[in-house]
């Protein structure tokens, strides 16, 4: 009987040593870590929200002065989103602001306000976003002699009137004119900021669609004289200063070098999907730190003055 009693507590005894065991076994799992896979839950983790997923292909076309920037910050957005194509063509501003108020391009990339090309009704359908600042400088050839004009000299080079670099304080050199067409928004800008007004081509001057053309010809031709955004400025051209004013991105930012513009991305009405995606990246942080100012153009934030569409100054 004894021994009866010894086996049937040495039984229970086992069961309730069991029982513990299962239990504390729960208690130590490690939780589920629901902070980042937008599941749910609790804690001292915070959830992230899905990243949305883009696809398509976006079509970007115009300004030659602001295509460095797009073509750049394209590569690291399709890096990013490899479900999206982005194309980036030239042909000048106003070639970027017909096709994307006709429907044949997703984005109109412009140096001018829509309503300097556009007619009213046309540019009251196309949605303004305003990615950065472009300055633009007077080049010439490095054996041209000069490295100062101002802007009457400037209005008598591309007006004809001088036609000798020697007539300025240069070398007695010929002066070759290489201008934009007449649907660059940089012939505008240039025009409408250093030279007061806008003119026509003289005989024998050279029209090139690209800005990389204008500083190569600019290069390689004695006497040639264009103007090209501060992006495309290198040794291989002298940059003028205007009235004294030296092209840089300090005296662009306080208003003291007036030859800047800024720089557009139009749509035609507001922008959705992978369109909008971009448009969102090209102002972000990131891109406005470092693509921006790496490839020589001023953030729209930094600048201590700003223009209406009409070129007047607002400080």
């Amino acid at each position: 009987m004894k021994s009866k009693k010894t086996l049937f507590g040495a039984l229970t005894l086992s069961a309730m040593l069991a029982l513990t065991a299962c239990g504390n076994s729960g208690s130590t799992a490690a939780p589920a870590d629901n902070g980042t896979t937008g599941s749910g839950g609790t804690g001292t983790t915070t959830e992230q929200p899905a990243a949305e997923t883009v696809s398509g292909t976006i079509l970007a076309v115009g300004s030659t002065a602001l295509q460095p920037l797009v073509d750049q910050v394209g590569q690291e957005f399709m890096t990013n989103n490899g479900d999206v194509t982005v194309q980036v063509q030239g042909g000048g501003s106003g070639t970027g602001l017909t096709q994307v108020s006709e429907g044949a391009a997703n984005i109109g990339n412009s140096d001018v306000f829509a309503e300097e090309k556009l007619d009213a009704d046309k540019a009251k359908e196309l949605v303004d976003h305003q990615v950065a600042v472009v300055a633009m400088a007077t080049v010439v050839n490095k054996d041209a002699g000069v490295t100062d004009l101002s802007k009457e000299q400037l209005l008598d080079v591309f007006s004809g009137k001088v036609t000798n670099w020697k007539d300025v304080g240069g070398a007695d050199q010929k002066i070759t004119i290489v201008n934009r067409p007449s649907s660059s928004g940089t012939r505008a800008t240039f025009e409408k900021y250093a030279l007061g007004q806008s003119v026509e081509n003289v005989e024998g001057a050279i029209e090139q669609d690209s800005s990389g053309t204008v500083k190569q010809i600019v290069a390689d031709t004695k006497g040639a004289v264009g103007y090209l955004a501060f992006s495309y400025l290198d040794d291989t051209v002298t940059a003028l200063s205007y009235g004294g004013v030296e092209p840089t991105e300090e005296n662009v930012q306080s208003g003291k070098y007036p030859i800047w513009a800024y720089e557009h991305m139009y749509t035609k009405g507001e922008p959705e999907g992978a369109v909008k995606a971009f448009l969102d990246y090209m102002m972000t942080e990131e891109v406005q730190n470092a693509d921006v100012t790496e490839l020589g153009y001023i953030p729209v934030s930094s600048m201590e003055v700003k223009r209406d569409a009409e070129g007047k100054v607002i400080q």
